[in-house]
């Protein structure tokens, strides 16, 4: 039964859990979310009230949330890229990698995005600066910790650096890395030439009007 995807090609964790389906070449069906195509929306609200995407929908099973997603797929569509090492001391750190790049990343990324379309007279410029401030030493500490490693956990791609390509991706764009964290911008710059996360940075092209903050010129 073909696997059915639900969510949006410029949505960040869509990306990440789209990584892991191109990695291995699983196919699947697109189930874009988008005003054009309510009854995609209308499936979803009834699978998962809270509505928030990806949703993967496997035979008679739903899965929520890109990583739970990504580790679904090692387990029940598995191929020649294994995203959760087989060591469980290995796949321990690619989670807690994950969870670094999910909330200490991506979370304060989506922060200040979100800031930024907010009702008028509903502006939150401290939780913008403790976002930032959240992104400044994410970037820091990451610059130390990749130092020596091709990928976020050693030399093997995993399910960190499906984490790690739509963070750094986005919060580059939101509030740019510095030049000095030579080594964390070299790591992003490899993310992006990977092919799988290149393919979803493509399928994404068409949206980039939709980013509140303007997208840049670049990547």
């Amino acid at each position: 039964m073909t696997l059915k995807f639900y969510g949006h090609p410029f949505s960040s964790y869509c990306q990440k859990a789209l990584i892991a389906l191109y990695e291995n070449d699983i196919p699947f069906e697109w189930r874009i979310l988008s005003p054009d195509n309510p009854d995609a929306g209308a499936e979803m609200a009834a699978m998962w009230p809270i509505q928030r995407f990806p949703v993967l929908v496997d035979g008679d099973r739903t899965v929520m949330e890109a990583t739970i997603i990504v580790e679904h797929l090692g387990l029940h569509h598995p191929g020649p890229v294994r995203l959760i090492p087989d060591d469980a001391q290995t796949a321990l750190g690619v989670r807690m990698m994950d969870r670094i790049f999910d909330n200490y990343v991506m979370t304060p990324q989506g922060n200040v995005v979100f800031e930024s379309i907010r009702p008028p007279g509903n502006a939150d410029p401290y939780g913008v600066a403790q976002a930032k401030a959240m992104l400044e030493t994410s970037y820091r500490w990451l610059d130390g910790r990749l130092k020596g490693h091709e990928w976020a956990v050693g030399d093997d791609f995993t399910l960190a650096d499906c984490a790690a390509g739509p963070s750094l991706f986005y919060a580059d764009w939101t509030h740019p890395i510095p030049e000095e964290f030579t080594t964390l911008l070299a790591y992003r710059k490899r993310l992006l030439a990977r092919p799988s996360f290149a393919r979803a940075v493509d399928e994404a092209r068409p949206f980039r009007a939709f980013f509140p903050l303007g997208a840049p010129d670049r990547d």
